[in-house]
């Protein structure tokens, strides 16, 4: 008859293994300002964290968490994404950053949210989504 298969099914909850082996990782600098780039999408939530020169000091997305499909984009997996770059910057010493917000997806807010209930503060809060100043080319008139 063939081999019996055990699906599991993922529930929404974070990888374990994947979480624990992005923490694993140790600083190696101290810095005390930083600046937090969020990039959230309809499909996905992407977090980085870097220091005032620009320099990338850590990063996370919903996917590399272990969240698949549809779940990515929600505002839960981002929030899961905000927690664990805030644990990432409170090893590095952050106390202070300014957030920079890309897109509109719907984890914008629940990533700031979680990053900042580690207590570290926020000195701005910027929006840097794209907007078109004029959209795309209208359709051509009908010829009636």
């Amino acid at each position: 008859m063939g081999k019996k298969r055990v699906a599991s099914k993922s529930g929404g909850e974070v990888d374990q293994g994947l979480r624990a082996k992005s923490l694993s990782k140790g600083a190696k600098k101290r810095i005390d300002i930083g600046v937090l780039y969020v990039e959230s999408t309809y499909n996905n939530t992407r977090v980085l964290l870097a220091d005032k020169s620009g320099n990338a000091v850590c990063a996370s997305s919903s996917g590399s968490l272990g969240f698949t499909g549809a779940k990515k984009g929600t505002p839960f997996a981002a929030a899961k994404v905000g927690e664990l770059i805030g644990e990432k910057a409170v090893a590095v010493g952050v106390k202070n950053v300014d957030v920079i917000i890309k897109g509109v997806g719907s984890g914008r807010e629940a990533a700031v949210r979680a990053f900042t209930s580690k207590g570290i503060g926020l000195l701005s809060i910027k929006d840097v989504t794209p907007v078109p100043h004029n959209g795309p080319k209208a359709k051509k008139p009908r010829r009636i």
